[in-house]
């Protein structure tokens, strides 16, 4: 019989926090996602008492491994800032030159780049898969991350099946496919399971992906963002120093309208931005070769010129893209000499470029959320 939240709840009744009381009854406790053995939950607390918290963050995730059923366990504490701002993750940086703070970055990987977009629908899953094997074909070492905790994608883009393994209870050893390592929490759930998850819960589950998994030696981290500005992207850009993001959106204005906030929030908080793909961007009829422009054309060239970032490329909206995506058979990865393939790689080997153009280390930006 499989484990429910609520008997992970009665467990934790038993453990006693700063102040008084037990750890339910506080309020400090998210809510508790249970998923074939494997526990998600975060603990809020005010900035200043993350260091008395930790010893009751270790003797929850105990606590929770001890239930017989349980395989893995994974608990961030979370602080809350001063103000009402939203809950960051607990502090990971240390206090650098001038009063700013230093993101440590993961052990082991070089570079940690960002595919996003503004909206939804625009193929950005797809996108990063094909560039993550662009470069991996100009031989780099190459992990990529499901970061879309609402809608992961990785599973059946890459055809992977069954679980991470757990390393000393805490640390999840990467799934494999096509010479990449791969995490994400699609993995842990079943496909049709809703994330019915609040932003603290998003922040930790993005975090430990990032800092609790055995990556090994990487050149690139690609991270496959959600759709969006929100707690995600915010995360990602507090937690690791982020070499760059790369931009997906399709060429009809209301697509580059929100293309436009994405590289606007990458930009506040300081996040290079690597440059704009433009996806489906035409199409060509297999039959006849005739050109159709569904979504307008050059869109998102004109925008990156406007905006002054790189412009990647384009895309063609076509339906052998979508049906080894659908198939978890990549085209750069079975496709290799196809001109579709080549379009991926041609963005891979400017995106590399871009990254070998950034030097130095960059300071965790200041996140300022205007009222």
């Amino acid at each position: 019989m499989s484990v429910t939240a609520d008997q992970v709840r009665e467990k934790l009744k038993a453990i006693h926090v700063p102040g008084g009381g037990d750890l339910i009854a506080s309020g400090k406790l998210s809510d508790i996602a249970v998923a074939n053995g494997k526990v998600f939950c975060s603990i809020t607390v005010d900035a200043d008492a993350v260091k008395a918290w930790e010893p009751v963050r270790k003797l929850a995730e105990e606590t929770i491994k001890a239930i017989p059923g349980i395989s893995s366990v994974l608990i961030a504490l979370t602080a809350e800032r001063a103000g009402g701002q939203k809950p960051a993750a607990a502090p990971a940086a240390t206090p650098g030159p001038g009063g700013t703070r230093e993101v440590p970055g993961i052990p082991g990987i070089k570079a940690v780049i960002a595919v996003a977009s503004g909206k939804g629908g625009v193929g950005k899953s797809t996108t990063a898969v094909n560039l993550a094997l662009g470069l991996r074909d100009l031989g780099l070492k190459i992990g990529v991350l499901d970061a879309d905790i609402y809608g992961p994608s990785m599973p059946r883009l890459l055809a992977i099946k069954g679980r991470p393994e757990t390393i000393g209870g805490r640390t999840l050893r990467p799934m494999e496919a096509y010479g990449m390592k791969v995490m994400s929490i699609g993995f842990l759930v079943e496909e049709e399971t809703p994330m019915i998850w609040r932003g603290p819960m998003v922040m930790s589950a993005i975090t430990q992906m990032l800092r609790e998994v055995q990556w090994g030696e990487l050149d690139v981290l690609v991270v496959d963002m959600p759709p969006g500005t929100g707690d995600a992207q915010l995360t990602l850009a507090q937690q690791v120093p982020l070499a760059g993001s790369v931009i997906v959106s399709t060429p009809q204005d209301l697509a580059l309208i929100d293309a436009r906030r994405g590289i606007a929030m990458f930009r506040r908080v300081d996040v290079p931005v690597l440059g704009l793909v433009e996806n489906m961007s035409y199409f060509l009829c297999p039959k006849c070769g005739e050109r159709t422009e569904i979504f307008n054309h050059g869109g998102a060239r004109k925008e990156a010129e406007r905006l002054g970032v790189p412009f990647l490329g384009e895309v063609p909206l076509e339906p052998k893209i979508r049906e080894t995506s659908d198939a978890g058979l990549p085209i750069v990865a079975t496709q290799p000499d196809s001109k579709h393939a080549q379009v991926y790689r041609e963005i891979a080997k400017k995106v590399h470029a871009g990254l070998l153009a950034k030097t130095g280390v960059r300071t965790a930006p200041k996140i300022v959320i205007e009222s």
